[in-house]
């Protein structure tokens, strides 16, 4: 009879090769999934941060390339942390590869955990290179490194913000009954949540119904908290900043739950 340490390990194993199997799908691909954004993202730096930027005051002393830094490292990291969780999901869905994981011995919570663990590998690894280029730009534009004020709460907000979105991109994608709907939710829902949580402009530049619709919007606590981690300051309290991430986390977890077992 097998010890529960031995349960344990064997049960464990699966979801590990599922980690290791959905962290190598997007590896294969690495100049479609890695690559393309931080070209996309060095785009954005050298428009908006260096060409624009000397015009756009900022609160704070921070120069406005210091502001977009972090938005743009959000940007990457829930884009790809929502592309990898849905496009694996739908693409089984329609080449017949889910009926492998339905089988397969893992537990409901083991396959969203999985899926959510290759969703933040792959957002982390985009924000932290689009990080590393913000930080060539600002060096070259100031003969110095941005230094990161909050190390503990970069670490928590990277996590969350790439938890939410993997955990919502597994909702989408066992919603979506076509590739097109799919990318209809990128294109009408999440980059809008993007462009209009503060990766660009302060929300105190908005006008006051916009500033309303903003504290709305999940994505403006996760990108300000993002910003205070590195900067130190941000459109709203850390502290709910820090519960409003929290509780997206837990809301997205529990839609990307129910909707595992209805898609089962």
């Amino acid at each position: 009879r097998r010890s529960l340490h031995e349960n344990g390990e064997l049960m464990m194993i699966p979801f590990i090769t599922l980690i290791h199997r959905e962290i190598l799908r997007f590896m294969k691909v690495i100049v479609q999934t890695v690559l393309s954004p931080i070209l996309s993202s060095s785009l954005y730096l050298l428009i908006f941060g260096v060409s624009l930027g000397s015009s756009i005051q900022m609160k704070n002393g921070h120069i406005y390339l210091a502001f977009l830094i972090p938005g743009l490292i959000v940007m990457g990291l829930v884009n790809n942390a929502f592309q990898n969780s849905s496009s694996s999901i739908i693409t089984s869905k329609f080449s017949g590869d889910i009926e492998d994981i339905r089988v397969a011995p893992v537990t409901h919570n083991q396959i969203i955990w999985a899926m959510g663990i290759a969703g933040v590998f792959r957002g982390a690894l985009v924000g932290l290179i689009t990080g590393l280029v913000g930080e060539a730009f600002y060096y070259f534009q100031n003969d110095s490194i941005l230094s990161i004020e909050h190390p503990l709460m970069l670490i928590f907000f990277t996590l969350a913000g790439g938890f939410i979105f993997s955990f919502c991109g597994i909702f989408v994608a066992f919603i979506a009954k076509t590739f097109d709907q799919l990318s209809a939710f990128s294109s009408f829902i999440l980059l809008p949540l993007i462009y209009l949580g503060g990766v660009f402009i302060s929300i105190d530049n908005l006008s006051p119904f916009f500033q309303k619709l903003s504290h709305a919007n999940p994505l403006f606590y996760l990108i300000n908290g993002f910003r205070f981690s590195i900067l130190g300051y941000a459109d709203v309290e850390i502290k709910l900043a820090l519960a409003m991430t929290a509780l997206a986390t837990l809301v997205t977890f529990l839609m990307a739950q129910i909707k595992k077992k209805n898609g089962s």
